[in-house]
């Protein structure tokens, strides 16, 4: 890439359709495969130390991770490797992506323009993963946990193929 195409570059512009779910809905939050959270290579995971969850697999080289629900974004690691999310309803949410891949130090993630603080609707563009390139050094099992169900009784789908947007409350 020449000096040219540096100061030039266009911004890469995710757009993806907004979702229309309710405030109590908990949403896949990319196209990819929802798999069994206990057989993830992380105890801290597989044993639901921090809740009840499910994991994710992508096989993409890339992969935009947008928020599972409508609520405000409690936290942001700005490494971009995982984010949480205080629902409307007062369930709270982490989204993890990949074991082990703080140490990536934000190498192979994107984190777009939001911040802690933010409102946020289920769908919309969190974090865009290079699956590909962080995949030859970590395990890109992606988890959601709920941390809090604010005493709702919450159940998370068995393993399946998702799309972006699905319902993962049975």
């Amino acid at each position: 890439m020449g000096l040219f195409d540096k100061l030039f570059k266009k911004e890469e512009v995710i757009d993806f359709p907004p979702l229309n779910v309710s405030d109590d809905a908990i949403v896949a939050p990319a196209d990819g495969e929802l798999i069994d959270v206990t057989t993830v290579s992380d105890a801290m995971f597989a044993e639901k130390m921090l809740g009840d969850s499910v994991a994710f697999s992508y096989k993409t080289d890339k992969v935009v991770i947008c928020a599972p629900a409508n609520g405000k974004l409690s936290v942001l690691f700005p490494t971009g490797h995982a984010f949480g999310i205080q629902m409307n309803n007062g369930v709270e949410l982490l989204v993890h992506i990949g074991i082990d891949t703080v140490n990536a130090n934000g190498e192979g993630f994107k984190v777009f323009k939001k911040k802690q603080g933010d409102q946020v609707k289920a769908g919309d563009p969190i974090v865009q993963a290079d699956i590909k390139k962080l995949s030859s050094k970590y395990d890109m099992s992606t988890m959601l946990i709920i941390t809090n169900p604010n005493n709702k009784e919450l159940s998370l789908l068995d393993p399946c193929t998702v799309s972006r947007g699905d319902s993962l409350l049975k």
